[in-house]
């Protein structure tokens, strides 16, 4: 399984044409304490750049952005009774939603772990 990143702070893990979507570590720590995620349903069809989700914070309201094109397979239906997942295990539990690839090439111009470290350590 691979994992990129976006500059708009969201990861991907990728396995064959599946994949996981969700915010970094860093994304919550900005965001404060998460008190509602809105999810795509299942059967959403999604661009790379499109924001299906919505992470509503102490905060303010933050929109995610999908790194890949594909349909939405599943959401973390755990997050609408423990929104703070995100909060406490951003990179893994509190994941958002799920989806199958229609184009991996979309991820060539993600960054690996390595290069989202140097671009958060520049902010």
């Amino acid at each position: 399984m691979s994992r990129y990143f976006t500059q708009d702070h969201e990861w991907i893990d990728v396995d064959g044409d599946s994949a996981t979507v969700g915010i970094t570590d860093y994304a919550q720590s900005q965001l404060g304490d998460i008190t509602f995620v809105e999810l795509p349903a299942a059967g959403t069809a999604v661009k790379k750049g499109d924001a299906p989700c919505v992470v509503d914070s102490v905060k303010a309201a933050s929109d995610v952005y999908s790194p890949a094109s594909g349909t939405v397979t599943e959401e973390n239906a755990a997050l609408a009774d423990e929104p703070e997942l995100v909060n406490s295990d951003a990179e893994g539990a509190g994941w958002l939603f799920r989806l199958t690839l229609s184009d991996a090439g979309e991820l060539d111009g993600l960054m690996d772990r390595a290069a989202y470290d140097e671009y958060v350590a520049g902010l």
